[in-house]
C-alpha cells in the first residue's frame, strides 16, 4: 500500500450483519501485516470496541478512538490519518450527518451483507447514501459489498440470488467473504486480536485467519488500484 493513510469506512443501514466483527478483523489483520499503528473510529453509539479498550488485550499498535457526534468525526478522522498506517470506522446503522461526513473521507466503502434479500436491500440504500455523498462533496467514493456471516459448508439459494443480482447491476464486490466462525466472536468475549487468540481458546482458528488474510488482502488491493486509476487520470 502506498505511503499515505486510507480511510476504509464501514457502513451498513441494517444492525446485525457483522460491520463491528469485519471492522475488528480488518483492523487485527492489519496490525499483524504492517506491524504499524491501525485506528479504529468507534462511531456507533453502541461503542461495541469500549469493552474491548477497557479489557486491555488488544495489540498496543491497534488504536481505538471513541467518537462522540457528527461535530467530533471529521476531526477524529483527520487526527488519526497523521499517526496511522490505515484508519477504519465502524459507523452507526442510521443515516445521519455524521454517516455522511464519514463516507465523504473514505478512501473505500466497505458494506456488509449477510446472504438475505432484506440486508440486499439495505446495501442499496448504502449505495444511494455514497451516491448522494459523492454529488454534495463532489468526489468519486469507492465502495464494495462484503458478504458477512458466510455459512462454512452449504451456501443458500438466497445467497446464490443476491450475489448475482449484485453482478447484474454492476455492483461491485469484495473478493473475500466472512465466514460465520467461533474465532470472530471469541475476539470479543476475550479481548484478543484474532492473531493473539490461540487454538486452546477457540477451535477452527487456523481458518479464521485465513478469512482474515483474505479480507485485508481484498481491501489493500482494491485500494490500491482505485488509487492507480485516480493518480493515472490526475
Amino acid at each position: 500500500m502506498a505511503a499515505y493513510t486510507p480511510v476504509i469506512a464501514f457502513v451498513s443501514p441494517k444492525g446485525g450483519v457483522g460491520k463491528t466483527t469485519a471492522s475488528l478483523t480488518l483492523a487485527s489483520e492489519l496490525v499483524y501485516q504492517f506491524d504499524e499503528t491501525i485506528t479504529v473510529i468507534d462511531a456507533d453509539p453502541n461503542y461495541p470496541f469500549k469493552r474491548l479498550m477497557n479489557l486491555g488485550r488488544l495489540p498496543q499498535k491497534l488504536n481505538i478512538v471513541l467518537d462522540q457526534s457528527e461535530e467530533t468525526i471529521l476531526d477524529n478522522i483527520e487526527k488519526a490519518r497523521q499517526n496511522s498506517r490505515v484508519v477504519i470506522i465502524d459507523l452507526e446503522g442510521t443515516k445521519n450527518m455524521r454517516v455522511t461526513y464519514a463516507v465523504s473521507k473514505a478512501d473505500l466503502v466497505v458494506i456488509p451483507v449477510q446472504g438475505s434479500i432484506l440486508d440486499a436491500n439495505e446495501a442499496a440504500e448504502a449505495i444511494k447514501l455514497i451516491k448522494r455523498t459523492e454529488k454534495g462533496f463532489n468526489r468519486k467514493i469507492d465502495y464494495a459489498i462484503l458478504f458477512t456471516r458466510m455459512p462454512a459448508a452449504l451456501v443458500s439459494r438466497n445467497f446464490v440470488d443476491i450475489a448475482r443480482q449484485f453482478s447484474d447491476a454492476l455492483i461491485p464486490v469484495l473478493g473475500a467473504n466472512l465466514v460465520e466462525r467461533e474465532a470472530f466472536k471469541t475476539m470479543f468475549s476475550t479481548g484478543y486480536a484474532l492473531h493473539d487468540l490461540t487454538d486452546s481458546q477457540v477451535s477452527g482458528l487456523s481458518k479464521a485467519k485465513q478469512d482474515s488474510y483474505a479480507l485485508a488482502e481484498a481491501v489493500v488491493d482494491r485500494i490500491n488500484e482505485n488509487r492507480k486509476k485516480l493518480m493515472q487520470a490526475a
